[in-house]
C-alpha cells in the first residue's frame, strides 16, 4: 500500500545531449522503503553547450525544453522542478577543517553545532568571480578523537569537521539557472556531475573501502575520488569522448557525424563479432566516403592513444592528491564515453587498479532506456533528491550544499541600513 507519490526529476545539461528524467517516488507503508519508479525518459542533442559550459543560452533553452517536453509526454506530467547537473572544467575542489565549541552546558552534540562547525568549515576564501556549490563533511572529530561519522548525542567540548568543498564559477551557475528558469524549470538543486553519477553506480562497500569514478562525457571527464568512506577530490579534466570522435574524423578524413557513426558501431559490433576479420565494412551504415577501414588501425592507432592520454590525466590528478594508493575497490568508468571501445583495456593499463563500467541502479519503471553508462548523472540526481528529502523529514540532514550569503547579500543590507540613515 502507497501512502505517498511524489514526482522528482533530474535534467542533465551535457556537451552531447540534454537527458531528462522524471520519476515517481513511491514510499511502501509496510517496509518504509522509498522507491524510485521511471515513469519519462527523454535524451536530445544538445545545443548552446560546449565542454560542459553554455556558451550559447537561446540555444539551451530550445534542447532543455525540447527534452523535457519530451520526457513529459511520456510520464503524462507536467514538470515545474527539477535537480540539475553541473559540469565543466571550472569545477574545483579543496578540504576544509573547521572547530567549535559545542553550545549545550551538559556538553551533549546537537544538530545546530553540525551547522554551526560546517559552516566554519565552508569560511574559505574565495574570487569574487567563484561560488560554492557543495560541502560535504568527510568526518568529524570530537575532543581530539577522529573517525566520527554521526556526533550528534555524542558529549564533548570541542567539535570539528573535515570537509570536501566543491566550488564552481558564478558565471556558469548564473547562465545554468537562466537556462532552467526560461524553460519554465524550478531549480531544486545544482549537483556537481561527478557527484550525481557517483549516487547511481557507486555501492556502500567500494566508497567505504576507497574507488575512484571516472564519468567520460563528450566534452569532459569528471572524476570523484572516495576514500573510507568519504568524498575526497572531486575534478573534471577537459578532455572528453567528443577528442575520440575528432580524432577518427581527422585520422580517416571524413567528416564528425561519420566518425561518431563509426565509432559507435564498432563499440557496439565488437561485442558481438568475434570473426577475426579485421576489415571493418561501413557500406552498411549508409556511409559513403569511406568503404573499408582496418579495425586493428582504428582501435590502436587511433582510439586507444586518445584514450590512455584521458587516463593518464586522471592518473596524475590522484597521483598529485596521493590518493592512487588509497582506493583498493579500483576504477568505476562511467557516461557515454564508457561504451567506447577499449576503455577497459586503457583504464587498467593506465591507472593499474582493477576496473568496472558503472551502470546506473536502485531505479525501476521504464528502465530500459535508462540501464546505460551515459545516463548515470540524471538517475544520480533523483537518487540524490531522493535522500535530500529523506535527509530533511527525519534524521541527522548533512548540508550537501550551504546557501552562505555571498556578497551582494551583504551589499543589500548595507545599502538598506544607508537608507535610514538621516
Amino acid at each position: 500500500m502507497t501512502n505517498r507519490n511524489k514526482i522528482i526529476a533530474g535534467i542533465e545539461l551535457g556537451s552531447s545531449k540534454t537527458a531528462t528524467v522524471i520519476a515517481q517516488v513511491t514510499s511502501e507503508e509496510s517496509s518504509n522503503q522509498e522507491n524510485i519508479n521511471i515513469i519519462g525518459v527523454s535524451s536530445v542533442p544538445s545545443k548552446g553547450v560546449k565542454k560542459g559550459q553554455i556558451v550559447n543560452i537561446e540555444e539551451s533553452v530550445e534542447s532543455t525544453i525540447s527534452s523535457i517536453e519530451s520526457a513529459e509526454r511520456m510520464a503524462g506530467n507536467n514538470l515545474d522542478s527539477a535537480f540539475i547537473s553541473l559540469g565543466g572544467a571550472h569545477i574545483h575542489s579543496q578540504n576544509s577543517h573547521g572547530v567549535v565549541a559545542v553550545s549545550d552546558a551538559t556538553g551533549e552534540i546537537v544538530s545546530s553545532d553540525i551547522d554551526r562547525v560546517i559552516e566554519a568549515a565552508s569560511a574559505i576564501s574565495l574570487p569574487a568571480s567563484r561560488e560554492i556549490v557543495h560541502v560535504l563533511p568527510r568526518e568529524f572529530v570530537v575532543d581530539g578523537e577522529s573517525g566520527v561519522k554521526d556526533p550528534v548525542g555524542m558529549s564533548g567540548v570541542r567539535l570539528e569537521v573535515e570537509t570536501h568543498v566543491i566550488t564552481a564559477s558564478n558565471a556558469a551557475i548564473k547562465n545554468l539557472s537562466k537556462t532552467l528558469i526560461e524553460a519554465g524549470v524550478k531549480i531544486n538543486d545544482i549537483v556537481f556531475s561527478g557527484i550525481a553519477s557517483s549516487y547511481a553506480v557507486l555501492t556502500e562497500t567500494e566508497k567505504e573501502l576507497g574507488c575512484v569514478l571516472i564519468d567520460i562525457g563528450a566534452g569532459t571527464t569528471s572524476v570523484v575520488a572516495y576514500v573510507d568512506g568519504s568524498l575526497t577530490y572531486s575534478g573534471v579534466i577537459p578532455v572528453g569522448a567528443k577528442n575520440v570522435t575528432n580524432d577518427i574524423a581527422i585520422g580517416l578524413r571524413v567528416s564528425l557525424d561519420t566518425a561518431e557513426k563509426i565509432k559507435i558501431f564498432l563499440s557496439t559490433s565488437s561485442n558481438k563479432e568475434k570473426d577475426g576479420k579485421d576489415e571493418l565494412d561501413l557500406s552498411s551504415l549508409g556511409i559513403s566516403e569511406v568503404s573499408k577501414v582496418s579495425k586493428k588501425t582504428l582501435i590502436d592507432g587511433i582510439i586507444r592513444p586518445r584514450l590512455n592520454e584521458i587516463f593518464t590525466m586522471v592518473r596524475l590528478e590522484l597521483e598529485r592528491e596521493k590518493i592512487i594508493n588509497r582506493v583498493p575497490s579500483g576504477v568505476v568508468v562511467t557516461g557515454g564515453g564508457a561504451r567506447t571501445i577499449g576503455v577497459n583495456d586503457s583504464a587498467k593499463r593506465m591507472l593499474s587498479l582493477p576496473v568496472r563500467i558503472g551502470i546506473p541502479s536502485g531505479i525501476s519503471g521504464l528502465i530500459d532506456d535508462c540501464l546505460d553508462p551515459a545516463f548515470s548523472v540524471p538517475i544520480g540526481l533523483l537518487i540524490y533528491g531522493l535522500q535530500q528529502e529523506v535527509s530533511e523529514s527525519g534524521g541527522i540532514k548533512f548540508p550537501l550544499k550551504l546557501n552562505l550569503p555571498g556578497k551582494g547579500f551583504i551589499h543589500k543590507i548595507i545599502e538598506s541600513i544607508k537608507d535610514l540613515l538621516p
